[in-house]
């Protein structure tokens, strides 16, 4: 017979193996990786990074969170969440994307494999090419939904991803329970696109004009504009796209020109972030040499807060 230390130390490494060999056990997630099948995401957290470190979005702040509240509190989506975000260069569409991904997992090293970054440019760089593209990114989402159903695909560059491409993924996106054995509705989709930047710039400068604030901007008719703008544009990626004729991108996120005043906190959070102190003569130097559209008025920042960076390093 085993003595109780024996018996102890027997029963803790049968549990221990039992860990390691559960394919989605706590301490296996935590020594390698697995998916997490339970949703962890932390909407107070969440919300909280989106206020503070994101400025001038209060619409698509307010969309995102009211998708992936819907989206998380139900325990079998009926389709994917998808959502499509628009806006100039530099106004915080690839940030938010990366604090969603921050948020959606708890640990560190899983999500890099459950979180699928696409660059048009890098991975669909030839349009002669679309066929195979369609058939490697078919089989790319279905093997890893079929790993992890809560994974988070970001597709960047979208105003320059090859005409038609977009909708071979068109079957995943759908109303489906499942297909071929594999079940989507928790797979989460974002599209980030410069499409539509300028239809989103004019609605936002004729408000100001007509002395309107930007937050009485229509969250509606802002969408509906954008889901006619890049289904019409040959610039973009959804041009004529069966995507949006099926309504299957359930938001489209407009991201507004970044102001003055949103760029000066763009400038005061960077010199957080690379230790410096607060110079407000720097602060407004930066943000006064960054804010160039319409030339007239000067009131956005056609680059957002994209170089900001690098002009507080110099």
């Amino acid at each position: 017979a085993l003595d109780p230390l024996s018996t102890s130390i027997f029963m803790g490494s049968a549990a221990m193996v039992w860990q390691l060999l559960s394919p989605h056990s706590w301490l296996k997630c935590r020594l390698l990786e697995c998916c997490n099948m339970k949703d962890t995401l932390n909407f107070s957290v969440l919300k909280r990074d989106l206020e503070r470190k994101v400025f001038g979005q209060h619409l698509a702040i307010q969309i995102i969170l009211r998708a992936l509240s819907t989206n998380m509190h139900s325990k079998q989506p009926r389709k994917p969440l998808v959502m499509s975000f628009h806006g100039w260069t530099g106004t915080g569409k690839s940030f938010v994307s990366g604090i969603i991904a921050k948020n959606l997992y708890q640990l560190n090293i899983p999500r890099r494999r459950f979180v699928h970054h696409f660059s048009t440019v890098l991975h669909f760089p030839h349009p002669s090419h679309v066929q195979l593209y369609k058939e490697q990114l078919q089989n790319w989402i279905r093997g890893n939904v079929s790993a992890c159903p809560r994974s988070l695909f970001i597709f960047t560059e979208m105003d320059q991803m090859p005409h038609g491409l977009i909708d071979s993924i068109m079957p995943f996106l759908g109303y489906h329970e499942e297909i071929d054995g594999v079940y989507y509705g928790k797979a989460i989709f974002i599209f980030l696109n410069n499409a539509g930047g300028d239809k989103i710039t004019e609605m936002a400068l004729d408000y100001w004009r007509r002395m309107k604030r930007r937050e009485d901007i229509p969250m509606k008719e802002l969408q509906s504009l954008l889901s006619e703008e890049i289904f019409r544009n040959r610039s973009s990626a959804f041009f004529h796209s069966q995507m949006i004729q099926k309504n299957l991108i359930d938001y489209f996120v407009p991201f507004l020109p970044l102001e003055y005043k949103h760029v000066r906190q763009c400038v005061r959070e960077e010199l957080r972030v690379q230790g410096h102190p607060e110079d407000e003569d720097l602060i407004s130097e930066i943000a006064l040499a960054m804010t160039d559209y319409p030339s007239e008025e000067r009131l956005y920042s056609s680059k957002g807060c994209k170089t900001v960076a690098s002009r507080v390093t110099l």
